[in-house]
């Protein structure tokens, strides 16, 4: 069978990597997608349902496959892992997840695959820095989902609160995808305009009282639709096709991925979330944007926060 120049293999059959199949083969980013999990009677389950939805999208190869369909592929993108329990942290599922993700990247070690890796099992920070050591590519190839979901929420929530349409909002989390992440205001613009400038104008509303709100609600919105409906899945399913999009397409995209810290935002060998210009070979640089002191002092807390879990587990 000949190459694809897009191929994608999803590592997961969970609800996750379903519905992100799901939104990517709508997009038409893709020339194969391929689905790998242990439960090989889910799998074909999975692939034969979305096989008959093929005649309403663009064309689109999706299969069951293993691990041998690594070595051709662009993006690999890890969903597999156990999921977020109600009342559960994100942090508290690492060393299960970390002992998943060490088994997968054995797997891939033994391909010759150029691909990128985009790590979306939680807590994803720490397991995109357990994948990046297990596996020993470039830094660059290897990244998490990281706060591009977060992100999108803190714009709907602003365009929400600010009667202005998501679109016209530009915002990012920054740190963790979890409770230390950051609310970067200082780089928020609405309109073109700084965050704070434009409340002057607006008058709306009571700007400080409005900010703790929404980043409060941004910081346990995943709890309450875990305590909901059990887990989340659609709207990252969405950002990793956002993220996909950045890299089948080579975008150059600014988008909050997790990576390797290598001294940026003066924090040192560990993975968060911050601007990256992301295209075909994954982060190609490093946005490094002049925060407040609050905001660097709270982004270095998070990068501790995170260290001392990685710190307590085996890699």
């Amino acid at each position: 069978m000949q190459k694809q120049e897009r191929k994608v293999v999803v590592i997961g059959a969970g609800s996750v990597g379903t519905t992100y199949v799901y939104a990517l083969m709508y997009t038409g980013l893709a020339g194969e997608i391929v689905l790998i999990d242990p439960d090989h009677r889910k799998v074909e389950g999975e692939v034969m349902d979305l096989e008959h939805g093929l005649a309403f999208v663009p064309p689109v190869e999706i299969r069951s496959g293993d691990y041998s369909d690594c070595a051709d592929a662009n993006l690999i993108v890890v969903t597999a892992g156990a999921k977020q329990a109600p009342g559960q942290s994100r942090l508290e599922l690492i060393q299960r997840n970390a002992d998943i993700v060490k088994s997968i990247c054995d797997r891939l070690k033994k391909r010759s695959s150029q691909a990128v890796l985009v790590m979306v099992a939680n807590p994803v920070d720490i397991l995109t820095q357990v994948a990046l050591k297990r596996l020993g590519w470039p830094r660059g190839r290897v990244i998490g989902s990281g706060t591009v979901l977060d992100s999108a929420r803190f714009r709907s929530m602003l365009s929400r609160h600010c009667g202005v349409d998501t679109r016209n909002v530009h915002a990012y989390i920054l740190g963790e995808h979890g409770d230390s992440q950051v609310a970067a205001w200082s780089m928020t613009h609405v309109a073109g305009l700084p965050m704070k400038d434009y409340c002057g104008i607006c008058q709306g509303c009571d700007a400080k009282k409005g900010h703790e709100e929404i980043t409060r609600g941004i910081r346990d919105s995943a709890y309450h639709i875990i305590n909901y409906k059990g887990s989340t899945y659609y709207a990252i399913g969405l950002s990793l096709t956002r993220i996909s999009g950045a890299i089948l397409r080579n975008e150059h995209s600014i988008l909050t991925v997790s990576l390797l810290l290598q001294g940026e935002y003066d924090i040192d060998d560990i993975c968060l979330s911050v601007p990256c210009v992301v295209g075909k070979t994954g982060v190609e640089r490093i946005i490094t944007a002049q925060l407040s002191e609050d905001e660097q002092a709270a982004l270095k807390a998070s990068a501790q926060t995170l260290q001392k879990v990685l710190d307590s587990i085996k890699t």
